[in-house]
């Protein structure tokens, strides 16, 4: 039976390569390796382009190893759905941050729920805090978002010489701006009218 490793990273500048060698160091060959860069754990397990098609070529009763259980799914219940069929086609899930439990079993079934359980909350706990964090500074009169490519001045003049005739083009280019850019300021007072 074959050994089925996945990794998954949620930002493209980021590797999976450091999961792929914590399963090796743990003693598994390998013989096939998925991995998903650049995809958030907010998208669930089945959507994940690699782990679908991992899902397609592993056959009944052979073993998935993963590093952590968040690889796996994006909450509780997608965790839970996975492993579930997985198990039906009694395939071994493999969680080295669990000890190397399989999740297939009573025990990892139960520590799965607990831990997807607080890793939800976790997440959940983040969201807040952010949200929080943001509603503080906008209280104390911060600018949220991007810093602006011109001054409020720039703004003006652009606007002024858009009046005149100028094109976009040339506005961009001497400000060293996107076009896009422009057209934002200069449609200004269309888009708040």
């Amino acid at each position: 039976m074959s050994i089925f490793a996945y990794g998954r990273v949620s930002r493209s500048d980021q590797s999976t390569e450091n999961q792929r060698l914590e399963i090796e160091s743990a003693g598994y060959a390998v013989d096939y390796w998925y991995a998903d860069e650049g995809v958030s754990g907010k998208v669930s397990a089945m959507q994940r382009p690699q782990f679908a098609k991992m899902l397609g070529q592993i056959r009944d009763g052979e073993t998935l190893v993963v590093s952590k259980l968040d690889r796996i799914g994006r909450d509780a219940m997608d965790v839970a759905a996975t492993v579930k069929m997985l198990k039906e086609r009694k395939i071994e899930v493999i969680v080295l941050q669990l000890g190397k439990l399989d999740l297939t079993s009573p025990a990892g079934k139960l520590m799965m729920t607990m831990l997807a359980a607080v890793a939800e909350m976790e997440r959940d706990l983040l969201v807040e805090r952010t949200h929080a964090g943001l509603a503080r500074a906008k209280a104390e009169g911060k600018t949220l978002g991007r810093t602006p490519k011109t001054t409020p001045e720039q703004q003006v003049k652009m606007k002024a010489d858009y009046a005149k005739g100028e094109t976009v083009s040339a506005l961009a280019r001497e400000y060293k701006v996107s076009r896009a850019t422009v057209l934002s300021i200069v449609n200004a007072e269309k888009a708040a009218a």
